[in-house]
């Protein structure tokens, strides 16, 4: 993957990368962007973002995901003063504030949200941020990456080193748009979202709809997987749309995957916009 980072295609993929940045401002469109050309160029199931909150005075972390993860660990990895982020930073420091790649057996392991990721298959997590100007000792953001699948290596700090400037931009951006919406009473701000569940009131035809639409079928593609017609597709998107309060098909994708609505199976859930 991140061995090919100065061939053409991946200069063109980092370039998509910041090209797109500057339109996510919410939760949702962040998650989206994470799972595009971002995917691409830095592979991961697990991305845990931190940001200074001038409000709180601390460092709030968001968690997006695209498998599932059990509720004791999800929640662990919202607070910065649980073992996971806690041992992420010590050792990011002690790494001189550089990107370092974290291993499994260094970290926690009496803690059950540790315990119950590596189960998982978690081996490594990747990690950099940046500083509070003027304020070496304090966080300003805070990024981690994780996935069962992926042994990140040299070329991964490169390439997290690389993104890392758009990465802080854009997640800033979403950040104070969120308390900003949160602040007006436009949005709710949940530190924690369940895994728990399906999202009520969405059949199972619908949730094989959102999974189609996950993927980037129209209405006419989906017709044909489900030997329906496009119209009766087109009203089962509109029904989704009411049901999630979304004003669009990738909205609505992303909250179905906060209420894990897609079920199982690589369709995930993942703390957005509500």
């Amino acid at each position: 993957m991140s061995s090919h980072l100065h061939q053409p295609e991946s200069s063109e993929c980092l370039l998509r990368i910041v090209e797109a940045a500057p339109q996510v401002r919410r939760r949702y469109q962040f998650f989206l962007w994470s799972q595009g050309d971002l995917q691409r160029w830095l592979p991961h199931r697990l991305l845990v973002c931190g940001a200074y909150d001038r409000e709180q005075r601390d460092v709030v972390f968001d968690v997006f995901n695209s498998v599932p993860i059990q509720d004791v660990a999800l929640k662990s990895l919202h607070d910065g003063r649980e073992p996971i982020l806690a041992s992420a930073l010590r050792l990011w420091r002690q790494h001189r504030q550089q990107p370092c790649r974290i291993r499994w057996d260094q970290l926690p392991q009496d803690n059950q949200a540790v315990l119950l990721l590596g189960s998982a298959g978690y081996q490594q997590l990747l990690v950099h941020g940046l500083s509070r100007p003027g304020r070496p000792d304090e966080v300003e953001s805070l990024f981690l990456f994780g996935d069962p699948q992926q042994r990140y290596d040299d070329a991964s700090l490169q390439a997290i080193e690389m993104l890392l400037p758009c990465l802080h931009m854009t997640y800033q951006r979403v950040h104070a748009t969120e308390r900003q919406m949160a602040g007006a009473g436009l949005a709710a701000s949940r530190p924690f979202v369940s895994s728990a569940g399906p999202a009520v009131g969405i059949t199972e035809r619908e949730r094989e709809i959102l999974v189609w639409v996950r993927d980037g079928l129209n209405n006419q593609q989906i017709s044909e997987k489900l030997g329906i017609s496009p119209l009766t597709v087109k009203n089962h998107v509109q029904k989704i749309l009411r049901k999630l309060g979304a004003a669009n098909r990738a909205q609505a994708v992303a909250r179905a995957m906060t209420m894990n609505a897609l079920g199982g199976s690589d369709q995930g859930v993942v703390d957005v916009d509500k």
